[in-house]
Order: C-alpha cells, then sequence, then structure tokens
C-alpha cells in the first residue's frame, strides 16, 4: 500500500530583495529551524484558500496568492511525506506580527543558504538563490 502524501502550501512573501522566514517553536518537530510561512491543506479547501487561511493564522495579513514557484515532495523519515507547493504572495494587507512561530524575520534572499532551513526547503532555496 502506498503511503498517502499530506498535502501543505508554503508563501515565498518578497519585499526590497528579502524574504520572510519563520522560526519553528522550542516545542515544534525540528524545533527552532527555519521555514517558510504555510500550512496543511484541510479537506475542501483549495491551495490558495489554504495558504491566504495560514497567512491569515500565523502572520494576520491577508494575503493575494500568486502563481505557483515550485512543486516537490520531500520526505522526512519520521513525519512522512509531503506534497509541496510554493507560491508567491503578490500582495498582501496587514503588517506581518508573529502569531505562532518563535520569531519571524525578513531576510536578504542570498542569505537564505546560510540558514538553518528545514531540509525540505533546500531545493527551493536553490532556485530562489540562484543567478
Amino acid at each position: 500500500m502506498k503511503e498517502q502524501q499530506i498535502s501543505v502550501v508554503a508563501g515565498l512573501i518578497i519585499e526590497d530583495g528579502k524574504i520572510l522566514v519563520c522560526q519553528r517553536k522550542q516545542t515544534a518537530r525540528y524545533p527552532l529551524q527555519w521555514e517558510f510561512p504555510g500550512g496543511k491543506l484541510e479537506s475542501g479547501e483549495t491551495i490558495a484558500e489554504c495558504l491566504r487561511r495560514e497567512l491569515r493564522e500565523e502572520l494576520g495579513i491577508d494575503a493575494l496568492i500568486g502563481k505557483e514557484f515550485h512543486h516537490h515532495a520531500w520526505t522526512y523519515p519520521d513525519s512522512g511525506t509531503f506534497s509541496v507547493h510554493y507560491y508567491f504572495v503578490d500582495s498582501y494587507a496587514g503588517a506581518p506580527v508573529n502569531n505562532v512561530f518563535e520569531q519571524i524575520r525578513w531576510v536578504p534572499i542570498a542569505d537564505l543558504p546560510a540558514i538553518d532551513m528545514l531540509e525540505g526547503n533546500r531545493e527551493v532555496i536553490i532556485l530562489l538563490t540562484r543567478p
């Protein structure tokens, strides 16, 4: 029997050459690692609906979801296989506030490879930072 993939969407929020990254809480799986904001699709949700909901919950913003940047599957041995969709956030209303993370930070895109990001995000970091 094939393992079911968990569908996840992440938002790429970019302003002035910087991207918003979020640090997982000390008590979370993969503590204190960084990730892009987003989360798991709920039953009946579209990808855009999910990302808008997650960004509202996590950052308190009302986002306009843009085009898909990348999609891949990633397996974490201790938590399963994830089908991850990365979407640009074209614009948003409100200022991002940290509602659920250890901290949030705007970092220059070129600095992403030096940050302790979740392994599943590494492929996207390579794509974002390639010349």
